[in-house]
């Protein structure tokens, strides 16, 4: 039996990567970081909670990076793990840096030292690109970050690359482009999009403020993504792979489309606010993933409107469920605008 550890098993990424690993037979294991509130309830949401084990791990920490190996003993390692919010990265660069780069020389280092056969995979991103491509960006665009947890990602990638070539290291980076499902954070726009038309469809919200509305992105849909993952380190040969589904709709768009899926019309609910502008944000990204498909043999089923149509029946159904007093895996509570609408005071005095 293969044995893997997922780092951030408890993100978006983790849990369906997780779910994946286990039908593959695999023994998982997963580092998460202990928190005030725990936060496991995307794996309590796909079932496989009580199927992984968990081991308490901080990428700031070399001894329990260290440690977490040593127990998992794995064949390979998924590292998912990093600060990955770009608007939040701009308000604690210092800590993106120490989290999301130097984790990736953590963990490396580690591999190195304790056993340079596993094989591992880092989870780069399409903001590696930032502004200037026209085209669709593959593996031999120019990177061009526009974003501090832009830049931390490039040091993991360039340091994967490095390992890779100086130590023997079977080590992949995967270039993935933005990848939704409803297990996203709700702190996303895509999410954040979804939750809200939920909420408005449903009379427990009356607007939705966002930024910049005419960003371009390539969207797919995660489960997919962490196939891609998986396959990069079935190969016989590790290497760098986009992706994506190379096609690109803009935030207006999937708004518009959202509401739509709703019978709404989004004009009367959307607000446009200058305090969520992004101090530099990228404008346009849409990824070639040719190579993924010809060496992997990978290529993405769901596309943007169907993408669009599963988050937002999840979300109608979920604020449904909640308004009947049905307890269920979420993470609505964890935030204070939802709190506010969750409370049982706020609810009975609508």
């Amino acid at each position: 039996m293969k044995r893997a550890l997922i780092t951030g098993i408890t993100g978006q990424d983790g849990a369906y990567l997780a779910k994946f690993l286990l039908e593959k037979g695999y023994k998982v294991f997963g580092i998460y970081r202990r928190l005030s509130s725990p936060n496991f309830w995307r794996l309590q949401y796909l079932d496989v909670f009580d199927k992984v084990d968990l081991i308490t791990a901080d990428l700031l920490d070399s001894s329990s990076i260290f440690e977490a190996i040593r127990v998992a003993k794995p064949d390979e390692i998924y590292h998912l793990a990093a600060q990955s919010f770009v608007g939040a990265s701009f308000e604690q660069a210092v800590g993106t840096g120490e989290i999301t780069g130097l984790g990736v020389a953590r963990i490396l280092e580690a591999i190195r030292v304790l056993d340079k056969n596993i094989r591992f995979y880092q989870a780069s991103t399409s903001e590696l690109y930032g502004n200037g491509s026209t085209e669709p960006q593959n593996e031999e665009t120019k990177f061009n970050p526009t974003s501090p947890y832009a830049s931390a990602k490039l040091y993991g990638f360039w340091l994967t690359k490095i390992y890779r070539e100086a130590y023997g290291i079977f080590a992949c980076n995967g270039i993935l482009f933005n990848h939704e499902s409803p297990l996203r954070g709700l702190e996303f726009v895509t999410r954040k999009i979804t939750n809200a038309v939920g909420k408005i469809a449903l009379g427990f919200e009356k607007e939705l403020v966002l930024g910049n509305l005419e960003a371009k992105r390539d969207w797919g849909f995660a489960p997919e993504y962490v196939e891609s993952m998986w396959l990069m380190l079935q190969h016989k040969q590790p290497d760098d792979y986009v992706i994506a589904t190379n096609e690109t709709h803009t935030v207006r768009e999937l708004v518009q489309y959202s509401f739509e899926l709703a019978d709404l019309d989004w004009r009367d609910y959307v607000r446009v606010d200058e305090r969520f502008l992004r101090p530099l944000d990228v404008n346009y990204l849409q990824g070639d993933f040719r190579k993924a498909e010809k060496v992997l043999g990978w290529t993405p089923k769901t596309k943007f409107h169907d993408l669009v149509k599963i988050m937002v029946e999840e979300e109608i159904n979920r604020w449904r469920k909640w308004s009947r007093g049905e307890r269920f895996p979420w993470d609505a509570q964890n935030y204070p605008n939802e709190n506010r609408i969750l409370s049982p005071v706020a609810y009975l005095e609508r």
